[in-house]
């Protein structure tokens, strides 16, 4: 470095990276000037000016100096090598390694360039390179713990785990008998517990429990040792010495739900084969045992409620159930949830606690007992039976329960709470937001109420209420950035979501692709780990990261914010903004002279309203000063209300980068084949179009969508001309070999591959609209029959039937659809009207239907504590913003006639 220059400069030279390496910017900066005075055509100094300058957000000067420092010395690797660094500070990664290769053919040798590449091979899987570098860095430094480690992991993570255990043991060759000293103890204790877990992962088990129990006392994390025994135990059929060690192991945490799963695999009672009788009985006398051992422990008592059937169910939940409801638990519910999923315990649960419910009622205590209880015990007991009615949907006995529970006790947070989101579900979002409001209020320090809060504020579309709401929790009150900052993406889905029910798409739009920012970031964020984890020796858990970030794409809020995306790109191509294009036909009757001065002008009030935006936000920031002194800088947004995203040339194209992403990393999610089609459709992509149909058939035939779609699609397809082109007969013929393997339509036209579904679906309310709107595209002219086949739907209870009367089948949002279908697709504003008076009978707190109980009838009880939006109805989803709803800090009219 700096080699061509005289001692004096070359010292300076070493000033400037110096500098750099500690970011003493600005004193590099000058030595760098110094040595430019000179020598103006010096390579190297130009290339770390342009390096330091990049640090300090004058990137494109940096550029600028790097180029022509490589210009100037194109044999230099660090010129290289620094201009591989720029690129890798703006994540172009496959830039930044071609930098280096570049660097590399100059200095073979170089340590730092060959660790800076093999971090960029990691970051871009390209596994292969990676391997080659880890291996070039242990010749050069085979006295460096982190590069041997280095190689084994990347020969790991490149398929090959034998070849990353040899180079683990060659590596514990080279140590003396009294390694690791007492420093070190931790890290070596990780290598191996990662060594025999790819020992493990390569098949050799063995191999691997030889090498724990020898290697058991140099082992710090003994958990984990523990755990690591009775995992490679299981998996060598060694099944009693197994059990043995998950008692030892349930001994040290006796509420570990994977112990006791471990345990019944030991003894043979594992759920996922089947259980008989038998089995059952011995499951039970095995938990029995264990609660005599483990009195304290809850899962002892919560477990077997999954496999118990009958009697004994209903002996265990109760013995289960009295206590945490004398003791007050408000998670009971959440707890006890998961069996609703199984035949008949909700049944016996239902009956369970309304006997409860009586006893107390009558005798103040439980069955069967002569001791009282407390008076807060009935309380808890309302509380569970009115989240109980609402998950069978029961939404007038759940809100009857938790009325009554509220005039018993109306100090409780959970229940205003609780009934908020029973409101929600009946269909009374506004009622429900109020309710969720209130609840804040109770105690303004919590910050899981306030997201509840925000949560039910957004359903209702009261986007400004929401935005208050959520602010008062963040910090300095800077309410979008920091929001965006703390990457909180239920937030934004949520938002995004209200935006585009009330078609608001460039709005929407910002919060969806938001979302997908932060997920790039969580992939920019794995990079400081690959040098870190090999560092400190946390090699499980990077190699888990790793595998997780392979993944990422797949989690569920991405898929949401990418599919809200598309749908905001599927509706902009279905209905472009009016005003561009008006604005488009008004400058296409201009003559070219007076349009190129008109496109100018446009740019300069952008630029123009851009800077003020800019001088405004200064401006602020000078007011908000923090605790420590420091003025915050808030970056400007100069596109707040995403009208720059709706000014896409091609939506469909947009659309189709995430249709991409959700093909790969969600393929079987039935939402992902559906904007497929739709958005194949669209482009009049055929076959891309039939994929995702036959996708569709594969995941669910019987489903509604996938009836549509198949229907619509050789619709479609029977109405286009005849191929003219080679391509298009091509196409033709692709499509006519296809079509005898779809069973529907196999020796069937559309029409009778509709009336088939119909017979095989016709209880069912959405297959029944289905079958009707798929009727009126083939044969617009059946339109009356259409609408008979949904009217004649009835509304039948539901096979399970509660205790205090029958379930109805019909979902609340099934039927929203439905209205939706007669009103928008069959165009019929009175079938819509007769339907929507029908449902408001089965939904009355509905503000949709403008049911007789909800917020939206001026004499309902919920209109009392629900007022109406000022920009838009209420009724969901075409709700608007409310910006005084939120109700002030610590005023709660629920107190105001409370006494002591």
């Amino acid at each position: 470095m700096g080699a061509s220059l005289p001692p004096k400069e070359a010292n300076l030279f070493k000033l400037i990276v110096k500098s750099y390496e500690s970011k003493q910017y600005k004193k590099g900066l000058k030595a760098a000037d110094t040595i430019l005075k000179k020598f103006p055509d010096h390579g190297e100094t130009l290339s770390m000016k342009g390096l330091t300058l990049n640090c300090m957000d004058r990137k494109s000067e940096a550029y600028e100096l790097v180029r022509l420092g490589l210009k100037n010395d194109l044999k230099s690797h660090v010129c290289w090598h620094v201009y591989g660094l720029l690129y890798r500070s703006d994540r172009e990664y496959r830039e930044a390694i071609k930098c280096y290769r570049n660097a590399l053919r100059i200095d073979p040798d170089n340590i730092e360039i060959l660790r800076d590449l093999s971090l960029l091979q990691a970051q871009m899987r390209d596994l292969t390179g990676f391997v080659e570098t880890r291996q070039k860095l242990l010749s050069l430094k085979p006295n460096h713990r982190m590069n041997w480690i280095g190689f084994a992991v990347a020969h790991h993570l490149n398929s090959d785990g034998s070849k990353a255990v040899e180079i683990l043991e060659a590596y514990e060759g080279t140590l003396e008998d009294d390694y690791p000293p007492d420093n070190e103890r931790c890290e070596h204790g990780e290598m191996l517990l990662y060594k025999i877990s790819l020992l493990e992962e390569c098949g050799s088990l063995e191999r691997a429990i030889e090498e724990l129990r020898k290697k058991e006392s140099k082992i710090v994390d003994k958990l984990t040792y523990k755990e690591q025994e009775v995992s490679l135990l299981v998996k060598l059929g060694r099944l009693e010495e197994g059990a043995e060690l998950y008692k030892e192991l349930l001994s040290i945490n006796p509420d570990n739900y994977r112990y006791y799963e471990g345990l019944q695999k030991c003894v043979g009672l594992h759920a996922e084969n089947g259980l008989s009788s038998s089995d059952i009985d011995q499951l039970d006398t095995l938990y029995k045992s264990l609660g005599q051992q483990y009195t304290w422990s809850s899962a002892v008592k919560r477990i077997p409620l999954d496999f118990l059937q009958g009697e004994k169910f209903h002996e265990a939940a109760d013995n289960y159930i009295r206590p945490l409801l004398t003791k007050g638990v408000p998670s009971l519910f959440s707890d006890l949830s998961p069996l609703y999923d199984h035949p008949g315990k909700a049944d016996i649960l239902e009956k369970l606690i309304l006997e409860l419910e009586h006893s107390l009622r009558i005798s103040g205590g439980y069955p069967g007992r002569a001791e009282k209880e407390p008076p807060s015990t009935l309380l808890w007991t309302l509380f569970f039976l009115a989240q109980h009615f609402d998950r069978r949907g029961q939404y007038d006995v759940a809100l009857s329960k938790i009325d009554e529970a509220i005039e018993h006790t109306p100090t409780v947070i959970d229940l205003y709470s609780v009934k908020s989101r029973i409101l929600k579900h009946a269909g009374d979002l506004a009622a429900a937001a109020t309710l969720a409001d209130e609840a804040r209020c109770m105690d303004l320090a919590d910050r899981y109420i306030n997201s509840e809060c925000v949560k039910r504020m957004l359903q209702a579309d009261q986007v400004a209420s929401a935005e208050k709401t959520a602010v008062l929790f963040t910090k300095d009150g800077d309410q979008h950035n920091n929001l965006h900052d703390m990457q909180c993406m239920w937030y934004e889905l949520a938002s995004g979501e209200s935006f585009f029910r009330q078609g608001d798409l460039g709005r929407a739009l910002k919060k969806f692709l938001a979302v997908e920012k932060h997920y790039a970031d969580i992939t920019e964020d794995q990079f400081d780990f690959h040098s870190y984890c090999l560092r400190k020796m946390t090699l499980r858990a990077y190699v888990a990261m790793l595998k997780f970030q392979d993944r990422l794409h797949s989690h569920a809020y991405f898929h949401k914010a990418a599919a809200g995306a598309i749908r905001c790109y599927i509706k902009l191509f279905d209905f472009p903004s009016k005003s561009m294009a008006e604005e488009e036909e008004e400058m296409s009757k201009l003559p070219p002279s007076q349009r190129k001065k008109m496109r100018q002008k446009q740019k300069k009030a952008e630029a123009r309203a851009k800077k003020e935006a800019e001088v405004r936000n200064e401006e602020s920031s000078t007011s908000s000063v923090s605790r420590s002194g420091k003025r915050h800088v808030k970056p400007v947004d100069p596109d707040p209300n995403g009208e720059k995203l709706l000014q896409v040339e091609d939506p469909l194209l947009e659309a189709t980068k995430y249709l991409k992403l959700l093909q790969k990393h969600s393929p079987n999610s039935l939402e992902t084949h559906l904007l497929s089609f739709e958005v194949n459709m669209r482009k009049k992509k055929i076959l891309l179009a039939l994929q995702a149909v036959k996708q569709l058939l594969r995941l669910d035939a019987e489903n509604p969508d996938s009836h549509r779609c198949l229907v619509r699609f050789f619709h479609k397809v029977g109405t286009m001309t005849a191929p003219a082109t080679d391509t298009e007969k091509l196409v033709w013929s692709v499509l006519e070999a296809e079509r005898p393997f779809i069973s529907q339509l196999h020796e069937k036209n559309l029409t009778e591959a509709n009336k088939i579904f119909f017979e095989k679906h016709k209880g069912s309310l959405m297959h029944r609209a289905a079958v009707a709107e798929m009727l009126f595209v083939l044969e617009p002219n059946k339109k009356h029959e259409a609408i008979k086949l949904i009217e004649d739907s009835t509304n039948n209870p539901a096979p399970i039937n509660g205790a205090l009367g029958p379930v109805k089948e019909w979902k609340l949002k099934d039927c929203i659809a439905v209205h939706k279908l007669l009103g928008a697709v069959l165009d019929d504003p009175d079938a819509a009207l007769r339907w929507k008076v029908r449902c408001a009978q089965y939904f009355p707190c509905s503000t949709y239907f403008e049911g007789e109980c909800s917020s939206a009838m001026p004499n309902s009880v919920y209109n009392q504590i629900a007022k109406k939006p000022e920009n838009g109805d209420s009724t969901h989803p075409e709700g608007g913003n409310n910006a005084d709803f939120v109700t002030l800090n610590g005023k709660l009219e629920a107190f105001k006639d409370l006494t002591v």
